[in-house]
């Protein structure tokens, strides 16, 4: 009887299977949908750390336009305020620098602040103080929830004065970040850091390009740069003078160093960079120098003085009498020589290379030196998120 009613029904109501169609077609899309919404929600919960990074030092631009990628507007390079923001990892970055951003007259737009200091010489230290201060006050008030630094520091590697500030020492700074072989560095909440390009006189961020790769070079190798008194700087330029190798490579010396950089003396330093197989990156103050990373951007081989710096660099057993911690962790294929001494055989040597082998190491530098900036850039990503998000633990 009741299949006999079904049978019925059937026949009275001919659009009944695509009612039950719709309706498993409408649950379908309620699930799908809901699916979304949690999907979204939970990437919502994963992208929910937001980074704001004040930039109070010229390495912040090394680590937002060179490490980073990022973009800045106005692009104005004098512009009194510039920002950015990119999304990269689980976190939203925003980035303000520019003489306009003053402690208490801009908006703080996030919970976690990077803040990026130089603490290179006394003046600048009392600058950074003051920022730290800004900070502080801005934690005690539940304003901000974590601070990290990242710091140019003292060429001798003195940063004493940073100390207080961390949280192993009893501070609020979550993580530093620190230029040069700095002796403290323990990769669990001091990390050292590359001290890039010479952002304050606008090095830009270089595109490679076919003829850049592929072209012969005019010189076997570069150095323009102030000759300090009684430095190894005198003795390389010795040995250059001595086998006449000077005639060979692009050499601008001066006695006094020009922090005051013009077009011209720029331009020419660009292309001594572009226009040498070798660049010389003989020690100044201290071992690590701007222009290692300005050589890498041109495919330009540096050849490194593999010299420590005198002072407070690298004490620690981690790190014993050997500079350049972190370039050489990371592979980097440069020439270290103990003595300038060395230098006549490399251009010897350097002579009798094909354009095509100088072009597989150009491509070789350019493609280590694109490699060291994204693992530099990861590193600084995942060691914020595993600082400052809170963990799945309970």
């Amino acid at each position: 009887f009741l299949d006999h009613v079904a049978l019925g029904n059937e026949e009275w109501n001919p659009w009944e299977a695509d009612e039950k169609n719709e309706l498993v077609a409408s649950q379908q899309r309620y699930e799908a949908n809901l699916k979304m919404i949690k999907n979204a929600r939970s990437h919502l919960e994963q992208t929910s750390l937001r980074v704001q990074i004040w930039g109070k030092a010229a390495i912040g631009l090394y680590l937002w336009q060179h490490i980073f990628g990022g973009h800045l507007q106005p692009a104005d390079v004098t512009a009194q305020w510039r920002e950015g923001s990119q999304k990269a990892g689980k976190t939203d970055f925003s980035f303000i620098t520019g003489p306009s951003v003053v402690p208490g007259y801009f908006s703080v737009e996030a919970e976690n602040v990077v803040l990026v200091l130089n603490g290179r010489e006394k003046a600048k230290i009392t600058y950074a103080t003051q920022w730290l201060h800004y900070a502080q006050t801005l934690i005690q008030t539940h304003k901000i929830q974590h601070v990290a630094v990242v710091l140019l520091g003292n060429e001798q590697c003195n940063n004493e004065w940073i100390q207080p500030y961390l949280k192993r020492y009893g501070g609020f700074v979550n993580l530093l970040f620190v230029t040069y072989d700095y002796a403290l560095v323990n990769e669990e909440d001091i990390f050292q850091w590359p001290l890039g390009v010479a952002t304050y006189r606008n090095f830009p961020v270089v595109e490679p390009s076919w003829s850049m790769l592929h072209d012969p070079r005019s010189y076997l190798c570069n150095f323009l740069g102030t000759v300090y008194k009684n430095s190894s700087r005198e003795t390389l330029m010795e040995i250059l003078k001595q086998d006449g190798l000077d005639k060979l490579c692009w050499i601008a010396a001066r006695e006094q160093w020009q922090p005051q950089e013009t077009n011209e003396s720029f331009k020419n330093y660009q292309d001594a960079l572009l226009q040498s197989d070798l660049t010389l990156c003989p020690v100044g103050i201290n071992t690590e120098c701007y222009r290692i990373y300005e050589a890498c951007s041109y495919g330009s081989l540096p050849v490194i003085e593999d010299v420590m710096t005198p002072g407070d660099c690298g004490n620690s057993s981690m790190y014993h009498s050997a500079p350049l911690q972190l370039l050489k962790t990371m592979g980097a294929p440069f020439i270290f020589i103990k003595n300038w001494k060395e230098l006549p055989a490399v251009l010897e040597k350097e002579k009798k290379m094909s354009l095509q082998e100088k072009t597989q190491r150009r491509k070789k530098l350019i493609e280590w030196y694109r490699n060291f900036k994204a693992w530099m850039r990861e590193k600084f990503i995942n060691t914020l998120e595993n600082a400052f998000l809170p963990s799945d633990k309970g």
